[in-house]
């Protein structure tokens, strides 16, 4: 939930703490820190075993770990790109974030990469002469640390190789990044904003305006630094637009009633080329979506995997409250938000699948029981976008499928939604 509402540096942090280059580069540093320390813990070897250590050995062993780890590295290189083409090729493009941001495949290949850069460090250092004596003893006792760090790593990599860029393990990264998003709405309805809709607040007509200055995809709202700007100047933010929508200069970002620096309300929007699951949980049932979409291309004809999406969505959507309607004090009572709505979200999760597998009496029956489940939720605007979209499979569906048996099987099914 500290993540949603974020601040955009933090934001950016976080960010950039998901990429693989980053980690690795962390854990090299850690290596070469390491090596460096060795001179500083010789004290501490007892004189006898100093004396058994001989450089050569310790500089064969470094040798050894230095060019295994680096075919390690290129292989485990190769196989994260084959992973993505294929998850690309068989699940949704969209999938690619999931998988970069892997954290078991990015600790893995940064420690196979940290210990590459350990092991040449230390050959370099012992080819010099900088490292003697007691010294020597301590590289091989850290050379020993790092060899058990990697035959862990090897281990973790072999059990999570196997899986790595399938549809099912594809899909169940999505879902649980759907899913935090949507638990994080529900927990802080509006990001914690108070809801800004027809039948709660209209913005006011004297409210001044801010615009886009770059088209993109909003990524990320600082609705802290809104807040805080809003509360220096005596009035109101009205938030125009939500996570994930498609912007482009002179479009409205925010309304609002109080003296505000416009360059403090840009560096409260991040502006990027693409979507992230973060704040906006459409985009993550939107990925789950495409990767039913793709199930039923001619192509693929694989029902069972969007059979699979629509257990994955009803999982996700099952506890889904209107954030209208919520008793939860707003955290930030200055700053005015869209919600986002069931009938958003069955839009994007259902009505694709019903499009594309009109056709398919399975489908149509898991999509129209899918639907009766959400419709029996508890929450009232979810059970009308269900009934809804329950309605729109059923009028596409009618003339696509060849028996009348398969028909009325699903009409009966609609009609109980």
């Amino acid at each position: 939930m500290d993540r949603t509402i974020a601040s955009r540096r933090y934001f950016r942090f976080w960010r950039a703490s998901r990429q693989i280059g980053v980690r690795t580069a962390v854990i090299s540093v850690v290596a070469v820190a390491a090596a460096s320390i060795a001179p500083y813990m010789a004290p501490l070897v007892p004189e006898g075993l100093a004396d058994i250590v001989t450089v050569d050995a310790v500089t064969r062993l470094l040798q050894i770990l230095a060019s295994s780890m680096l075919a390690v590295t290129i292989f485990s290189l190769s196989v994260i790109i084959s992973a993505r083409t294929s998850a690309s090729a068989q699940v949704t493009p969209r999938s690619h974030q999931v998988l970069i941001e892997d954290r078991v495949t990015q600790n893995v290949l940064a420690m196979f990469l940290g210990a590459f850069i350990f092991s040449l460090v230390d050959v370099i250092f012992l080819g010099t002469g900088l490292f003697d004596g007691a010294t020597v003893t301590v590289i091989l006792g850290l050379t020993l640390v790092v060899i058990a760090l990697v035959i862990w790593a090897i281990l973790r990599w072999i059990t999570h190789i196997a899986e790595l860029g399938s549809v099912t393990a594809t899909s169940r990264k999505i879902e649980a990044a759907a899913l935090a998003a949507l638990d994080a709405r529900r927990a802080l309805p509006c990001l914690g904003a108070r809801p800004l809709t027809a039948g709660h607040l209209e913005v006011p007509a004297r409210a001044a305006s801010f615009t886009a200055w770059d088209t993109g995809y909003i990524q990320h709202i600082d609705l802290k630094t809104l807040s805080s700007a809003a509360r220096s100047g005596d009035g109101n933010v009205y938030v125009a637009v939500q996570p994930g929508e498609l912007v482009s200069p002179g479009d409205t970002l925010v309304y609002y009633t109080a003296e505000l620096d416009e360059a403090r309300l840009r560096r409260a929007f991040t502006i990027a080329d693409r979507r992230v699951f973060e704040q906006d949980p459409r985009f993550g049932v939107i990925v789950l979506s495409e990767i039913a979409q793709r199930a039923l291309s001619p192509g693929v004809n694989d029902p069972g995997t969007a059979i699979d999406i629509l257990t994955r969505l009803a999982r996700v959507l099952s506890d889904y409250r209107d954030e209208t309607s919520s008793e939860k004090e707003p955290l930030l009572p200055r700053i005015w938000m869209a919600s986002v709505t069931a009938d958003e979200l069955v839009r994007d999760a259902f009505d694709p699948i019903a499009r594309d597998g009109a056709g398919t009496v399975e489908v149509q029956i898991r999509l129209q029981k899918t639907l009766a489940l959400l419709a029996s939720s508890g929450d009232e605007t979810m059970a009308r976008a269900a009934r809804a979209a329950s309605d729109r499979a059923l009028r596409l569906a009618q003339p696509a499928l060849a028996l009348e048996e398969h028909r009325a099987r699903v009409t009966e099914l609609a009609e109980r939604v």
